[in-house]
């Protein structure tokens, strides 16, 4: 069984992608608000972190991220987009640079983004991001 999601889906599922990228290059919890499914149900886990569960406790993980950084840039390499329904789902290996505490480091990890669509679009509802790449 060969299922092909429309090709305009996978486009605007690549476009949310990119707005989590955006938000988290530009450092702009705003943004990121408009990103993320603000509901108990967002679950994040960041590299080495315990997961998040629920959209406060998630807003509050990037607005310290945020003030602890000065740079942050990635290159995100190898999507891969699955849709089921009203849910897409991106893989993904994000090369990251960044500058945290004066600290310079470049490194590779290993991604997972659930989208959750809804009348204005598609939001995120999980990220999952892991050392590796």
């Amino acid at each position: 069984m060969n299922i092909q999601p429309e090709p305009e889906i996978v486009e605007e599922i690549k476009a949310a992608n990119q707005r989590f990228y955006d938000a988290f290059s530009d450092l702009d919890i705003d943004v990121m608000d408009r990103v993320w499914e603000n509901s108990n149900r967002a679950m994040c886990v960041h590299p080495g972190w315990p997961p998040l569960i629920g959209w406060e406790d998630i807003r509050q993980s990037w607005g310290r991220i945020f003030q602890n950084t000065a740079l942050m840039q990635f290159q995100v390499r190898y999507l891969n987009v699955v849709v089921q329904g009203e849910f897409g789902c991106v893989t993904c290996v994000e090369g990251i640079t960044s500058v945290v505490q004066g600290q310079a480091t470049n490194f590779s990890t290993y991604a997972t983004n659930v989208f959750a669509r809804y009348e204005d679009g598609w939001r995120m509802v999980a990220h999952h991001a892991s050392q590796g790449g």
